[in-house]
């Protein structure tokens, strides 16, 4: 139970927890010295990291140059790219008419992931195997991008069959240190949303566990990231080839997985790492 209560807006999340203002005005009236942003709502808005950074306000989590930098799935498998991490052959650009999508499938080979580049939890994501189904996902994803993320940017890449989603927790600190964490697997999903969630994963090994980790790790590093994150990877089932899919930028719901099985409190890390505490005191334990 919270210790106070403020009040941020009415029932609405858009008139509430998504208004900056309001937020920033609760922790003002309140003398808070930081904001915890939670799982969602505001939770990887940079917009709302800047205006945060600009009141002297600690944000508990990425400062807003790496978290616009890893929110872009175009903008950040460019960075993966130039950071060694493995990506999925595609076109890391932005898909501007469904002509244009078809020309990019064609060249990449069906089938084909046509996805969009803002936002998450499964929008905007539809498999295309020819060309009919790929003009079809190109209006479709489109579409529901703008109206769930207001961007209606697309990207295309090569889908993966028998792909299994892993994922690798990070924590880092401002003095330029990355840890990694055992690997979560959430490939049981409905409708691209994860619905089960096991550690370790039945198709990682001790040597793929460590490659994974050390992508995972370069990638925070390229962009200075600190605080708590999730390096999302496909691996195929049949060679374990594994490729950069997207990096959250928050603390997720499944943390506690990772808490159980590594015995690291990993709000306590964030909170920590946030006051200037070196991520190596906890690797040192």
């Amino acid at each position: 139970m919270a210790d106070e209560a403020v009040e941020v807006g009415p029932g609405p999340a858009a008139e509430s927890y998504l208004k900056i203002d309001n937020i920033i005005q609760a922790a003002k009236s309140t003398g808070s010295q930081a904001v915890h942003p939670g799982y969602g709502f505001l939770s990887e808005n940079g917009a709302f990291v800047s205006a945060l950074e600009r009141e002297n306000i600690t944000f508990i989590g990425p400062d807003s140059k790496a978290m616009k930098a890893m929110g872009d799935k175009i903008g950040s498998k460019l960075i993966a790219k130039e950071a060694g991490v493995n990506t999925v052959p595609g076109f890391i650009g932005t898909i501007d008419s469904a002509d244009h999508a078809v020309s990019v499938a064609e060249e990449i080979g069906y089938p084909v992931m046509v996805k969009a580049s803002a936002g998450g939890g499964g929008k905007g994501m539809r498999v295309a195997w020819n060309k009919t189904e790929t003009i079809e996902a190109y209006k479709l994803c489109s579409g529901e991008a703008r109206a769930s993320f207001a961007d209606g940017r697309l990207l295309i890449e090569k889908f993966v069959e028998k792909p299994r989603h892993v994922e690798i927790q990070i924590m880092g600190d401002k003095h330029g240190n990355v840890l990694y964490f055992p690997e979560r697997e959430c490939s049981i999903q409905r409708r691209n949303q994860k619905i089960f969630e096991e550690a370790p994963s039945p198709l990682v090994d001790s040597s793929l566990r460590r490659k994974m980790g050390e992508q995972a790790v370069a990638l925070a590093k390229k962009v200075g990231y600190s605080s708590a994150g999730t390096v999302e990877f496909l691996v195929s089932e049949t060679d374990r080839s594994f490729y950069f899919l997207e990096m959250n930028t928050r603390l997720q719901v499944e943390h506690p997985i990772t808490e159980a099985v590594s015995g690291t409190d990993l709000m306590e890390m964030m909170f920590a790492v946030a006051d200037g505490m070196s991520a190596g005191f906890w690797s040192s334990c």
